[in-house]
């Protein structure tokens, strides 16, 4: 399978890899949205959370029909910010109500129509408003939403801070970066240019540069597959792993 847009870095040739990680999200984001329940994937940056949960709920559309809605937020928003941000993930007709109780109503009219499932990217950004106003609309008795929390290491902080959310956080799973055997199983099933690449290498080029972490991996697997067309190589060696690394200073 070629990997989705949603990887780091636009790199043809790419797979998706079926980690230890990925399926375990899988079998989590699967069991969340049969609950209808509320997860949380946190994690350093560059450990394959966002590529494992879309991969996953990318299925769950495909081949059940999960309806998922996506919500990113960059900056501390409020609850108002969240409201607006629901209105236009729901794409609601008409325009936004102005009044919160109104706008809460519609709302969760519209979250009790049918199963629905939020991912809510970047959560480390979710101030404790933010985090109680997906409780309210969760709470709600009628509505019938899953919601997965994906975020830094800052997610879980945050979300432990406020005991009425993470209470009912169902599935808690947390990434760590790929130890030495899972990179020496993994990074020649990732791309090409490491199919014929000795495992002393790879293991070089981890400790060097990418250390288990697979956006690095992605970063530097761009480098020298670029660097083998222009040196034409037919396999990365450590002349073309260092002109590589230099580019990663």
């Amino acid at each position: 399978m070629t990997a989705p847009t949603y990887q780091y870095v636009d790199l043809p040739g790419a797979c998706i890899v079926s980690t230890k990680a990925l399926l375990t999200a899988r079998e989590n984001i699967k069991d969340t949205v049969v609950a209808r329940a509320m997860m949380c994937i946190h994690g350093e940056a560059g450990f394959g959370k966002t590529l494992a949960v879309n991969t996953s709920l990318r299925e769950l559309e495909l081949r059940q029909g999960e309806e998922v809605c996506r919500v990113t937020f960059r900056a501390r928003p409020t609850a108002r910010a969240v409201r607006y941000e629901l209105f236009d993930a729901l794409g609601l007709p008409g325009e936004p109500p102005r009044h919160p109780s109104e706008f809460d109503r519609l709302l969760k009219t519209a979250l009790a129509e049918r199963p629905r499932t939020f991912l809510v990217d970047e959560a480390q950004w979710l101030n404790g408003e933010a985090f109680e106003y997906f409780r309210y609309l969760w709470d709600e008795p009628f509505t019938r939403i899953a919601i997965i929390f994906v975020g830094g290491a800052g997610a879980h902080t945050v979300l432990r801070r406020e005991p009425m959310l993470s209470s009912r956080i169902f599935i808690w799973q947390r990434f760590i970066r790929l130890s030495r055997a899972e990179v020496l199983e993994t990074v020649p099933l990732f791309h090409p240019v490491w199919e014929d690449a000795s495992p002393a290498d790879i293991q070089y080029a981890d400790e060097r540069a990418a250390h288990g972490n697979f956006r690095a991996w992605a970063q530097l697997t761009a480098h020298v597959r670029t660097g083998m067309e222009r040196m034409d190589r037919p396999r990365p060696d450590r002349a073309l792993l260092r002109w590589a690394f230099s580019r990663l200073v």
